[in-house]
C-alpha cells in the first residue's frame, strides 16, 4: 500500500537503480526567445543511476561525448544538479547514487543537449527517493543545471523536456510555465556540423529593440499561441517568423535562408532556428514531408561541404521516460 506525503504525493516503492530517457528540445519555436519550447521524441539523452551505499554524488561513466564533458560531479550539469535536489531534500548526508551519463544526442547542436541530461539525471533521482517532487518541482533545479552549462539558467529547454509538448514561460521571476496544446505537426531537424556556442550566439542579440520590431514580435508570439490553441496550421506557420533575434543568428548557419526556401518549397509549415543553433528545424504536417525536407536540407548542405545530422520526429507529449 502506498503512503503520502503532506503535499498529497503518494509515496512510491524506492528502485536501487533506473534508466531514464530524456528528450531534446526546440527552444524560442522561432519567434518566442527564452519564452517557448517544444519537445520532441527523438534524439535524446539517457541516465543510468544506481543508488550506493555511501553518501555522495559520483559520476562514473560517460559515452558518446567524445571526452569533452566533465566527471567531476560539481561540474558536470547532471551530477550537480542532482546535489542541488539531494541538499534540498536535506537528503546529501545519507543518500549516495552512481550516475552513468550516455549521449545520444549532439552537443552545442542547439537541441537542448544539456537540458535533456539534467532532466534524465532529476528524473533519476526523483525515482530512486519514491518521487518526492512534481515535475514542476525539479523545473528550478533543471534550470540551475543549465545556468552551469550555458551561463543563463533559462528554461525554454529544461521546462518541454520536464514537461512534453510545448511550454510557455510565462515568467521568471516569480517563475510561470503553460502546457499548451501540441500541434498535429511532425519536426524536420537537421543539425550542421559547424560549432555555434550558447553563450556566444546569446552575446549577438541585440539589447536594444525598434518599437515596430517589437509590435511584430509581439504579435507573432501571440499569433503562434493562438494557432495553437485554435489548431490553426495557417496561423501557426504565418507566425513564425522573428524579427529580433533571426537576422543576427543566421548568420551563424551556413546558408541559413537557402535552407529555408528549400523547407517552405518542400511543404514546411513555418522553418526557423532550433535554440541558439545551428540546428534549424521545420513544422511539417506529417511524417513524409518531414523525412523529405529533412533530406533536402542534408543534401544542400552536403553540397556545401558541410556535415550533417538529421531527425524527423513527431511532439513528445510525455516528457521522460523509465526505461524498464
Amino acid at each position: 500500500m502506498l503512503g503520502f506525503l503532506s503535499n498529497g504525493l503518494p509515496i512510491y516503492p524506492m528502485p536501487d537503480s533506473v534508466r531514464v530517457f530524456a528528450p531534446a528540445t526546440v527552444a524560442n519555436l522561432v519567434c518566442g526567445f527564452d519564452v517557448l519550447g517544444l519537445a520532441v521524441e527523438r534524439p535524446g539523452d539517457e541516465v543510468r543511476m544506481t543508488r550506493r551505499a555511501a553518501p555522495g554524488v559520483r559520476v562514473t561513466r560517460i559515452t558518446g561525448d567524445d571526452g569533452r564533458l566533465p566527471l567531476a560531479a560539481e561540474r558536470n550539469t547532471v551530477s550537480a544538479s542532482v546535489q542541488m535536489l539531494l541538499r534540498h531534500l536535506g537528503r546529501d548526508a545519507d543518500f549516495g547514487v552512481d550516475i552513468e551519463l550516455h549521449k545520444q544526442m549532439p552537443i552545442g547542436s542547439g537541441l537542448g543537449s544539456s537540458a535533456a541530461s539534467t532532466v534524465a539525471g532529476l528524473w533519476a533521482i526523483n525515482e530512486l527517493l519514491g518521487r518526492p517532487l512534481t515535475p514542476l518541482e525539479l523545473l528550478p533545479f533543471a534550470m540551475q543545471g543549465e545556468e552551469l552549462a550555458c551561463g543563463t539558467g533559462h528554461a525554454d529547454n529544461v521546462a518541454p523536456a520536464l514537461l512534453g509538448g510545448v511550454v510557455l514561460i510565462r515568467s521568471y521571476a516569480p517563475l510561470e510555465v503553460v502546457r499548451l496544446p501540441a500541434p498535429p505537426l511532425h519536426c524536420a531537424i537537421v543539425y550542421p556540423h559547424v560549432e555555434v556556442a550558447t553563450r556566444d550566439a546569446r552575446q549577438l542579440i541585440r539589447r536594444t529593440v525598434p518599437l515596430h520590431d517589437a509590435v511584430t514580435q509581439w504579435g507573432n508570439v501571440a499569433g503562434l499561441v493562438s494557432g495553437l490553441f485554435l489548431n490553426d496550421i495557417g496561423l501557426i506557420g504565418r507566425s513564425m517568423q522573428d524579427v529580433l533575434v533571426e537576422p543576427v543568428r543566421a548568420m551563424l548557419i551556413p546558408d541559413f535562408y537557402r535552407l529555408r526556401e528549400l523547407a517552405m518549397h518542400a511543404g514546411a509549415v513555418g522553418f526557423g532556428i532550433s535554440g541558439s543553433g545551428p540546428s534549424v528545424f521545420a513544422f511539417a504536417p506529417d511524417e513524409a514531408t518531414a523525412a523529405a525536407i529533412t533530406e533536402q536540407l542534408q543534401r544542400h548542405l552536403a553540397g556545401l561541404g558541410v556535415g550533417s545530422e538529421g531527425y524527423v520526429s513527431a511532439v513528445n507529449q510525455q516528457g521522460p521516460r523509465v526505461i524498464d
